[in-house]
């Protein structure tokens, strides 16, 4: 059954129109595949068919291991971004970006393109400088109308700095990793296992614990 009816599907055509080069997805499922792989899968494939400039891999978490290692996903279902010839910037989605999420997955296709929204020099330079191995999880609902510009955020500093990598990650498709972090409200984000800011905080909120990490 298609997730998009015909009236959404004409505006996500209208947003992706704004991409500039190819954008190709790196899905990952598996054989039995889980609760939400099936409709992260249809999901997936529906994107793709709304624009020529989005295609699409299917990887098995097991049967592909390699790549699943190559780009560090360790659960599913897992979308990696990937730009015209196949760069990682470190953007994942866990879960289904879904919901208010859809607003957030545009975002990082149109950024993976090319089509970028210009930072400020000073922030662009403090966001190249940080020196260190950065992983961000941004926990999120489907529901939630807040959780968008906290993974847009994450996934932006991800793609200024090679060194950092940024997941939104669906709190209620991982419920371990939900009580893991005690997630009570959403968006929760974790750096680098330890550091955590709740709520939707601005780029200079995130850079200030990027800056103090040891």
């Amino acid at each position: 059954m298609a997730i998009f009816n015909e009236n959404v599907r004409r505006q996500l055509v209208d947003i992706l129109s704004e991409m500039k080069d190819e954008v190709n997805l790196a899905f990952f499922t598996q054989e039995f595949e889980c609760n939400t792989c099936r409709d992260a899968r249809t999901f997936v494939e529906e994107f793709a068919g709304l624009s020529d400039k989005v295609q699409y891999e299917v990887f098995d978490l097991l049967g592909d291991k390699d790549v699943a290692e190559q780009y560090g996903v360790d659960k599913i279902p897992a979308i990696v971004l990937l730009d015209k010839d196949k760069k990682d910037y470190g953007i994942r989605f866990y879960g289904i970006p879904g919901g208010y999420e859809i607003n957030s997955f545009l975002t990082a296709l149109k950024e993976v393109s090319g089509n970028q929204e210009e930072l400020p020099e000073e922030l662009t330079g403090r966001i190249r400088a940080i020196d260190k191995d950065v992983h961000i999880q941004v926990f999120v609902t489907a529901t939630c109308p807040y959780c968008p510009g906290a993974v847009v955020v994450g996934h932006r500093l991800a793609l200024e700095n090679p060194r950092i990598k940024a997941d939104m990650v669906d709190a209620s498709v991982y419920p371990d990793l939900s009580m893991k972090y005690r997630v009570m409200g959403v968006p929760k984000i974790i750096i680098n296992e330890e550091h955590e800011l709740v709520g939707a905080q601005p780029v200079t909120e995130f850079l200030k614990v990027l800056e103090s990490l040891n």
